[in-house]
């Protein structure tokens, strides 16, 4: 006998466990299916975040970070350390034991919101009165009808053509979040997020790392003032940056990877590597999940197509997160998730694409939000611009970290800001307060007038906002 719900969400992701909460909070009788497992078989909630991305990336970004700083900066603050190593299995060992505490977490807040959930692989049935049946597979099968259905199946990362991901010489974003020795040559096909921040994590901890990197520019879609400051710092601690390239046949071995590519100056070159990582991507996750049963639309790329309130071309369905169009952000799918539940009980749901943070948690942090310069330039917008450098900040200073600036674009005429791009120390707490400005449609005058605390980073933001009127007081 099939189980009945005012609301079934089809993944645990962001998107997913959050739109599920949210739908609760609102009423609704929910359900939640993830098929997570974890290294006991056991249900493992969060989606590829929790599991395979944000999170344990973070925790291997900060165990590596006080590596690095104790090797290379507590001289300077009179601590003298001798005999240090790193135990790298430890190291995954506790990024194991944080991924589990947001698994836990999950399963917690379901059972605070009283959501239903269900382990195992949804997939739709058919069309009933009312709504939709959707089979559960798991340890013992499920049948659950849904009145509104919501699919937060995510992304998976994409494959380099003929070089499929083994996950122990040939790295996705899993692989290379489980490494437990420090490889001496590690590659990079791809200067995408998880690459960049994988890379930083075993560069600091010795590895010999090389990015191989299609485009000509360095992070494209970056403001390129600040990727341009991003690259000198990389190329600065050792990173090995080629751009432009063409990777041709990658061989596997048995105990390391070759990689034959062509730079720019169209010279053949190859790469031997212990091990690589590949990060030219994400497709969405729409295999298994027997959308052809119902006529759910998918487009050429196996994206569910939605409107702009994530409605699909069924009654009753929507789609949120990696899964639908739009950038592939843990935090856009959650607002997803919100706006769809909030839509179903009848509100209105907000969703700006146009005030979405992204963030690169290398070392210097890369933020930003809004428009690029280039962006700017290419609509033929009138803009003023301002920079203030972290040079400059006494925070960054004390702290021993002023790499980077933080850079703010406003409209020429009404000094609306369009843009804030930040390189340097803790960027991604400091563009919540742009994100905050550019909702409320500030001014760079109005961010220019607020008092900041001194001394702090976010005096570098103030700064670059008189910067766009041409009057720091500091630089």
């Amino acid at each position: 006998m099939s189980k009945q719900f005012d609301v079934i969400v089809i993944g645990g992701g962001p998107g997913g466990y959050i739109a599920a909460i949210r739908a609760a909070q609102l009423g609704k009788n929910v359900a939640c299916v993830d098929e997570w497992k974890n290294t006991k078989g056991g249900p493992a909630p969060g989606g590829t975040c929790t599991n395979v991305g944000c999170i344990p990336s973070k925790a291997l970004l900060q165990s590596s970070e006080h590596f690095e700083q104790a090797s290379h900066h507590f001289a300077d603050h009179g601590i003298e350390v001798k005999g240090l190593s790193m135990d790298a299995a430890k190291m995954v060992a506790r990024k194991d034991a944080v991924v589990k505490q947001n698994n836990d977490g999950i399963l917690y807040l379901f059972k605070k919101n009283k959501v239903s959930f269900f382990h195992g692989r949804a997939s739709f049935v058919k069309a009933v009165d009312g709504g939709y049946e959707i089979k559960v597979a798991g340890a013992s099968d499920e049948i659950l009808v849904g009145q509104q259905i919501i699919v937060a199946t995510g992304s998976n990362a994409r494959a380099l053509p003929g070089a499929p991901f083994d996950e122990n010489l040939v790295l996705s974003n899993t692989g290379a979040l489980a490494v437990t020795s420090v490889p001496k040559k590690l590659g990079l096909i791809g200067s995408g997020v998880i690459g960049l921040e994988m890379g930083s994590v075993w560069r600091r901890l010795g590895a010999e790392v090389t990015i191989l990197e299609g485009l000509p520019d360095f992070l494209g879609a970056v403001d390129q003032q600040i990727a341009k400051e991003a690259q000198k710092a990389f190329v600065k601690q050792g990173l090995k940056i080629e751009l432009g390239v063409k990777v041709g046949e990658v061989k596997v071995g048995k105990k390391g990877v070759s990689v034959a590519w062509v730079n720019a100056k169209g010279e053949a070159q190859t790469l031997d590597v212990d091990k690589l990582i590949v990060s030219i991507g994400r497709v969405p996750n729409t295999i298994g999940l027997n959308a052809e049963a119902v006529g759910l639309q998918l487009d050429e790329r196996g994206a569910i197509v939605v409107d702009g309130d994530c409605k699909t071309n069924l009654p009753g369905v929507w789609a949120v997160g990696d899964v639908v169009r739009g950038p592939m952000l843990a935090h856009k799918a959650e607002e997803e998730g919100v706006a769809v539940a909030e839509r179903i009980a009848g509100q209105h749901g907000h969703v700006n694409f146009n005030t979405i943070p992204w963030v690169i948690y290398t070392s210097p942090e890369i933020a930003w939000v809004g428009r690029t310069e280039q962006q700017l330039k290419k609509d033929g917008v009138a803009y003023k611009a301002g920079t203030f450098p972290f040079l400059a900040n006494g925070r960054a200073r004390a702290l021993g970290d002023t790499t980077g600036m933080v850079k703010m674009l406003a409209d020429a005429t009404t000094d609306e800001i369009l843009g804030v791009h930040i390189v340097g120390p803790m960027a991604s707490e400091l563009i919540a307060e742009c994100v905050v400005a550019m909702e409320f449609r500030a001014s760079s005058e109005d961010i220019a007038r607020v008092c900041h605390a001194h001394p702090s980073l976010s005096e570098s933001t103030k700064e670059a906002a008189l910067a766009v009127d041409k009057r720091t007081l500091n630089f």
